[in-house]
């Protein structure tokens, strides 16, 4: 068969279909990249405590640009066992008392949040434990869906990787408890002038009673909200069923 000599020239439609392709390939490498990336970081951190949390370094360049004269971040990493019992109690107590049932989301909470956020109410928040470690360790301090969608994979990810007992330990190191205070050793020795093992159901209730609004709300100087609070989250405690409670997390 003679040739033509003519050259084949690619249709126009199967051009544009190779490079969608090969950009599809690309993003689909980009996400197993972070994927694999995500889990390193979560094995990581389930021995390895965190040096520092995105939060407490904007909080350091705050008070370093607007020339506060204390431009100290104060954050003491204590090992659970380091860490008077009653403090991981009182978090639980105030913040999530179905921690140790839940998968790291309470659907129950959830619910009457939507709902009471439809009537007008005041916003109200449902975030366990478990989504207050994973945006505090591996998220970036914003209210967008973005935020909340990257918050929720890390949950499901330390619920799954990690035990409650590390959950509720990391939780207790680097939530913030007064101005630039991260954790119970640091609010301990600050506002109490003693270490974490060695605070009182009292003085853990009063640091649990602070963490809606630690900027705001004083365990140093408790305002009669915070003694009152301090006083719920105390009987609460006693309800859970104290220290036995906590032999769940293990």
């Amino acid at each position: 068969m003679a040739r033509t000599g003519k050259k084949l020239v690619p249709k126009k439609g199967k051009k544009k279909k190779g490079i969608f392709k090969r950009i599809l390939r690309k993003v689909l490498y980009v996400f197993i990249l972070l994927f694999i990336f995500s889990i390193v970081q979560v094995l990581v951190f389930k021995w390895v405590p965190p040096l520092f949390t995105i939060k407490m370094f904007l909080n350091k360049m705050e008070l370093v640009f607007s020339g506060a004269e204390d431009t100290e971040i104060y954050y003491d990493w204590q090992s659970y066992n380091n860490i008077a019992y009653h403090m991981p109690l009182a978090v639980i107590a105030a913040e999530d008392q179905k921690f140790p049932e839940h998968s790291g989301f309470d659907v129950e909470a959830i619910e009457k949040a939507i709902e009471s956020n439809k009537k007008g109410r005041k916003v109200r928040g449902a975030s366990t434990i478990s989504q207050q470690v994973a945006k505090n360790v591996f998220c970036w301090p914003s209210r967008s869906y973005l935020r909340k969608a990257v918050e929720s994979y890390y949950t499901v990810l330390i619920e799954l990787l990690w035990s409650k007992k590390r959950i509720v330990e990391v939780y207790v190191n680097i939530a913030e408890m007064g101005p630039a205070t991260y954790g119970v050793e640091a609010a301990s020795q600050r506002f109490f002038n003693k270490p974490a093992s060695k605070i009182s159901r009292q003085q853990a209730a009063l640091l649990a009673a602070v963490l809606p609004n630690p900027i705001k709300l004083s365990a140093k100087n408790p305002s009669i909200y915070v003694y009152n609070r301090s006083n719920w989250i105390s009987r609460q405690m006693n309800q859970l069923g104290g220290k036995k409670f906590l032999e769940q997390l293990e």
